[in-house]
């Protein structure tokens, strides 16, 4: 399982099976949430993740392609677009310098 440290964050991308639609609108979200802090959000579709993403956030079902196309990168899953803990938790650690760690499975 990779990890990295919230406060070293500095691309964060929202990773679907298209690049458009919800992933967008939870890039939206992001960007405001972390618009003072020193992140680069971006939404990609899986299969073009940029290899400087540092944490890819996508859908639980995409997570082993995501981590295919992007190795050097914390990918973590979760479930709903709006409202998941799993976006939360990686929110919070970026903002209070808290290790994100990526998940497993799909």
């Amino acid at each position: 399982m990779s990890s990295i440290d919230g406060g070293r964050v500095r691309k964060l991308v929202v990773a679907c099976d298209a690049g458009m639609g919800s992933s967008v609108m939870l890039a939206s979200q992001l960007k405001r949430e972390l618009r003072k802090l020193p992140v680069t959000v971006e939404h990609h579709p899986v299969a073009a993740i940029p290899a400087d993403a540092d944490v890819v956030l996508c859908q639980t079902g995409l997570a082993e392609r995501a981590r295919a196309g992007a190795p050097g990168a914390v990918v973590v899953g979760f479930r709903m677009f709006l409202g998941d803990p799993e976006v939360a938790r990686v929110v919070a650690a970026v903002k209070q310098g808290g290790v994100v760690v990526g998940t497993t499975g799909s």
